[in-house]
């Protein structure tokens, strides 16, 4: 089989010319350069030439797949230029750019992150606990006695599931963050200070007040020498952080299961209707609440708190509306 190298070297430069885009680039370096293209099939010819004329074809092939390789890059570049020069002129430098907008926290961890920040500063560390919770922790260890009304099925989101550890109770979703309390002791040995921030379940009805789902910050502290006085004086120092040097506050007799003796803490909110506004719940650790956590009888002593994080960031920020807080609306949440 013999070939004229001269008319094919001529036809396959003239051919390249006629290659207008990238696809006809790869068409033609498939055509020549492929497995099975022209010179594939010269390789595989080689073997019918006689052994005095295969140097010289051998030669030839060479020459001519090496010219071929030099006209695909040729072409290549040239497309390439002509792309960049297309490009340039269709940019309008004098155009705004079109900038990616960066996103940020949503208000509500924007205010979790702030009272953390402050109790942090007092030496509290910042813990969680899970949101599917038991009987036991959520209430019993609680010293919240069986007929209480929060245990109702009304008031608590029960699980159609049973606690493994425990007879004749349910998991639940845990209605405030004070079984932390509970997890909290059960694992560490005092002295402590902890805030444990997390989401809290309720079957309310969903209004401009109140969500089945919001937020909550528990506090405590517990060690041989805690009085009411420290409480009143974090609290202090937390409402005047939180609101300003100049807020005025209260402590309100109160009652709650977990806590003896136990306040509600109050705010004089000056804007709009003057009035006191209960922003938080506090007390003293009740002993029935430190024997259910394995704490030896009446060796500590301990202050709790807990706070609705979507309640202060009403007050501090002028919201009356709490369904806000979850509707995804960007010209709400782009003003924090």
């Amino acid at each position: 089989m013999s070939w004229n190298f001269e008319e094919l070297s001529k036809a396959v430069k003239e051919e390249s010319k006629k290659i207008k885009d990238v696809q006809e680039a790869e068409s033609f370096r498939v055509k020549y350069l492929g497995r099975k293209g022209l010179i594939a099939q010269m390789y595989v010819s080689l073997g019918s030439v006689s052994q005095e004329e295969k140097p010289l074809v051998g030669k030839n092939i060479n020459a001519l797949k090496n010219k071929i390789m030099a006209l695909i890059e040729e072409k290549h570049d040239e497309l390439k230029l002509k792309v960049e020069q297309e490009t340039k002129e269709e940019i309008d430098v004098t155009l705004p750019g079109a900038a990616t907008e960066v996103g940020h926290k949503h208000l509500l961890t924007q205010t979790i992150d702030e009272i953390c920040d402050i109790f942090e500063r007092l030496g509290f560390t910042v813990q969680e606990g899970p949101e599917i919770e038991t009987e036991f922790n959520n209430f019993t260890a609680l010293n919240i006695p069986i007929d209480h009304p929060s245990r109702d099925g009304f008031d608590t989101f029960y699980l159609n599931k049973k606690d493994p550890d425990e007879e004749d109770t349910h998991l639940l979703l845990r209605s405030h963050t004070s079984p932390g309390q509970i997890r909290i002791m059960k694992k560490y040995e005092p002295p402590l200070a902890v805030i444990i921030p997390g989401k809290v379940y309720r079957p309310d009805a969903v209004d401009a007040s109140h969500s089945f789902m919001f937020h909550q910050i528990e506090g405590l502290l517990v060690d041989k020498d805690v009085k009411f006085s420290d409480l009143k004086g974090i609290l202090t120092f937390f409402c005047k952080r939180l609101f300003g040097e100049s807020i005025e506050m209260r402590f309100r007799p109160h009652f709650f299961p977990f806590t003896e003796p136990s306040a509600e803490v109050d705010i004089f909110w000056k804007e709009g209707k003057k009035d006191w506004l209960e922003i938080m719940g506090c007390g003293m650790v009740h002993p029935n609440v430190f024997e259910a956590a394995g704490y030896p009888k009446g060796k500590y002593v301990g202050l709790a708190f807990g706070l609705g994080v979507e309640r202060i960031a009403m007050l501090k920020y002028g919201i009356r509306d709490i369904r806000i807080f979850y509707e995804n609306d960007n010209r709400f949440l782009n003003q924090f």
